[in-house]
């Protein structure tokens, strides 16, 4: 007789996977434990809310706060700027507009090229300061008795004209300003672009004349610092339909870049 095969045992099913147990809802208890008992996730994501609730409601008052201490005069010159600033986007708008037509029609093509070409070449010379210019602006005197007016002052009263548009700025007569302008002093004595500056200041600047005007009267500018107690000066604000700018700049030649 052949060998008897011992019995083999039988294969068991697998095991189903384990299950986590079923979550019930939140009850009340459970959320008074959390807020007693609040876990460290539960305090990182609490923070993060709160550090950006806390941007957003700066983000949101800093500029309403800003607008609320202005007088009722300096919101009204403020809307003129503003105003005054988008007939002038909106003239450039049109002007370009008007072009980009000449140039697609095909007629004349090449004089209108040549003629924007020209016009680009006149506002780059008038911005480098390279050429005399003539224009409404403003002409703004400042006395200085007791030499309190520094480099910041100065400073500021530059940046103020041209945030409201100035597109030509001359001081004393003798330093037209450009992009690479500096302001300093020298043995106490203000400095721009090396110039010594002797008082009284006469700044003129080509630009709107109401808009330019108002912006040195703003609460904080140069109007109020200068016969404020921190200077007690005196400042003089003319308006002027012609103002001639005759100072010019000489450009430096180029000392490292070459035509391409």
């Amino acid at each position: 007789m052949p060998d008897a095969q011992p019995p083999q045992p039988a294969e068991l099913p697998p095991e189903p996977p384990l299950q986590p147990p079923a979550q019930g809802p939140i009850t009340w208890r459970e959320l008074g434990l959390s807020l007693v008992r609040p876990r460290r996730g539960h305090l990182v994501v609490g923070v993060v809310m709160l550090l950006c609730g806390l941007a957003l409601t700066v983000q949101l008052r800093t500029p309403a706060e800003r607008y609320t201490t202005l007088r009722q005069s300096e919101l009204v010159a403020m809307l003129d700027e503003v105003t005054a600033e988008t007939r002038r986007l909106e003239a450039d708008i049109a002007q370009l507009e008007a072009t980009r037509g000449q140039l697609q029609s095909g007629a004349d093509a090449s004089q209108v090229a040549r003629q924007q070409a020209e016009r680009r070449l006149d506002e780059l010379r008038i911005l480098g300061g390279t050429v005399p210019v003539t224009g409404p602006g403003i002409a703004i005197s400042i006395g200085d008795p007791q030499r309190k007016v520094t480099t910041e002052i100065m400073l500021n009263a530059i940046e103020e004209l041209r945030d409201a548009g100035a597109e030509v700025i001359e001081v004393n007569d003798r330093v037209r300003l450009v992009a690479s302008s500096w302001v300093g002093t020298s043995d106490g004595v203000l400095q721009i672009d090396g110039v010594r500056l002797e008082a009284p200041y006469r700044i003129e600047a080509i630009g709107d004349p109401q808009t330019l005007a108002e912006a040195t009267r703003f609460r904080g500018g140069l109007v109020s610092t200068i016969e404020g107690e921190r200077v007690q000066g005196s400042v003089r604000v003319v308006g002027s339909e012609e103002l001639e700018i005759t100072s010019v700049v000489t450009p430096r030649p180029p000392e490292f870049a070459r035509p391409g």
